[in-house]
């Protein structure tokens, strides 16, 4: 691994254990509106990706006519969830109170969704900057937003390390040239086997944050 300056780390999946919510209230609303959809169908489709993107996925592969309100109603619905039963994923904190590098986040959610989520999960405080895919002009699988991140924190992407849990992250990292893990130990992931989370070949990949130091030691902060 090259030597590593900035650890960029997805929000939704990777810090916060948020995805299973997510699809629950995603496939209860399009319930409203006569979809019935699974939640694997769900995890599998639309995990990693901005929430204008999904509904367009969905208005073009199911042709339903969505009404414009879709995303809103969605959203205050979903922030509704999140008061109730956000939480972290299992031992990310201690993890990041111990990370001796930079870190920042860069995320597929909305600025409003991921700061309402670092708020309730009391994370601020570890990151330099949050970058959202608002201020790309594309998202993932694309590599904008990360090389976005890289140049407003001044870092060469090379000196980058990203942690994504969806394959469209994964796929954005590698077109950043940057290194990139794959966390798959958020609760979405229960129940799945290796071969049915599919993780690309020579991409690292670990289900517990107390791994991470083991696979780069030189990365914990020097006490």
């Amino acid at each position: 691994m090259q030597h590593i300056d900035l650890v960029i780390f997805d929000c939704d999946g990777v810090l916060a254990d948020s995805e299973v919510i997510s699809a629950r209230v995603l496939v209860e609303a399009l319930g409203h509106h006569g979809l019935s959809v699974t939640m694997e169908h769900v995890f599998r489709n639309f995990v990693g990706q901005s929430f204008p993107k999904v509904a367009q996925k969905i208005r073009r592969d199911f042709a339903l006519d969505l009404p414009g309100s879709f995303e809103a109603e969605y959203r205050t619905r979903l922030v509704e969830e999140f008061a109730a039963g956000l939480r972290e994923t299992e031992g990310v904190s201690a993890m990041l109170e111990s990370l001796g590098r930079r870190a920042c986040v860069a995320t597929s959610s909305s600025p409003q969704r991921v700061g309402r989520t670092l708020a309730l999960l009391k994370m601020e405080r570890f990151f330099e900057r949050v970058f959202t895919a608002s201020e790309v002009r594309h998202g993932k699988p694309a590599p904008d937003l990360f090389l976005h991140a890289a140049k407003h924190l001044n870092v060469q992407p090379k000196s980058c390390l990203v942690i994504e849990d969806s394959k469209a992250g994964l796929r954005a990292a590698q077109a950043a040239e940057m290194e990139v893990w794959r966390y798959t130990g958020a609760a979405h992931f229960a129940g799945f086997t290796a071969a049915d989370i599919d993780t690309p070949p020579g991409i690292p990949a670990f289900d517990n944050w107390s791994a991470f130091y083991q696979m780069a030691p030189e990365l914990k902060k020097v006490t």
